[in-house]
């Protein structure tokens, strides 16, 4: 199951469908639906599960905590809506590209693909190039 709660004032536009997207996203890579939550939040809250979490003091755009058994996918997605924004400036992208880009990031993790290397990174972006056409 795919839950979205909102932690600012910003409210996704058509759930249903973005959720039927990820859903079939998961299908796709071979891996089965769990309890997967989407937390909407600011720059504020998203640095704050940085530093106490993750000991960095930077702002991100996503954090996501897997709790993923075995390719039954589980975990919370955390997503910085203004950084959603800021990223649109930055990549000349609108913000419903670049927020979907975001979500299918955080399931492609979930998936087992990697962004370290320059190899990985490139992998997942054509992971995420494909699965934003399929929206």
């Amino acid at each position: 199951m795919i839950n979205f709660h909102y932690e600012t004032d910003f409210e996704l536009e058509g759930p249903d469908l973005i959720s039927l997207w990820i859903s079939n996203t998961i299908t796709e890579e071979h891996c089965r639906e769990g309890e997967i939550n989407y937390i909407f939040c600011s720059d504020d809250y998203l640095h704050k599960i940085n530093l106490e979490f993750l000991n960095h003091d930077t702002l991100t755009d996503i954090i996501s905590f897997d709790y993923s058994v075995g390719k039954e996918l589980h975990g919370d997605i955390y997503i910085s809506v203004d950084r959603v924004k800021e990223n649109t400036t930055e990549f000349g992208t609108s913000f419903q590209d670049e927020l979907a880009r975001v979500m299918i990031h955080g399931i492609l993790h979930y998936c087992g693909y990697k962004d370290k290397s320059q190899e990985d990174a490139k992998l997942m972006r054509r992971k995420e190039d494909y699965y934003l056409n399929k929206r």
